[in-house]
């Protein structure tokens, strides 16, 4: 059983929810390319750096989700988080100069859920109505829209599980 990012749900709306995530560590690679081949592309090195690739050769379990942000038009930063109760003192340093790692503070996000398989359009579309709803709910984004796919490749695309997710300003739960 692959352990999961933990949060608090704070609140449900018409559509999603707004969680409270506690602190946690990522691992991450930026790609440059199309949304699609980001994922592709950037597992590799993802993939290494759990299995032991890292100064110390220090292995982790993987977890789900993995996260995906564009952050311009063909630059997306695609990640993995680090099993909880990490912090960044527990993380070596990657041996490819591709990886990074990155402490991401406690905050709350809204979340909207929405099953089916990958495609950068169905990713697209639930971001711009995961913001539309925040926005509806007079809510506070900040930053990006960021994506979490919970499911391996091979499984159905009519079983696969995944979210868009926004940071909120806090104290807005």
């Amino acid at each position: 059983m692959t352990e999961e990012q933990p949060y608090t749900v704070l609140r449900k709306y018409d559509g999603f929810e707004v969680r409270h995530y506690p602190d946690y560590v990522l691992v991450q690679v930026d790609v440059t390319g199309d949304f699609m081949r980001a994922g592709n592309v950037a597992f590799g090195p993802l993939v290494s750096y759990i299995s032991g690739n890292n100064v110390v050769g220090k292995k982790f379990a993987m977890t789900a989700p993995v996260l995906q942000e564009t952050r311009g038009e063909e630059t997306h930063t695609v990640s993995f988080v680090l099993p909880a109760g990490m912090t960044i003192a527990d993380v070596p340093l990657p041996s490819n100069a591709r990886v990074s790692t990155k402490h991401v503070s406690a905050h709350d996000a809204a979340v909207m859920k929405f099953g089916g398989g990958w495609n950068g359009d169905r990713f697209q579309e639930n971001g711009e109505l995961l913001q539309k709803k925040v926005h509806e709910a007079g809510l506070n984004p900040v930053g990006n829209v960021y994506y979490a796919r919970f499911d391996p490749p091979w499984k159905p695309w009519f079983l696969k599980r995944n979210e868009v997710l926004l940071a909120l300003e806090p104290t807005q739960s």
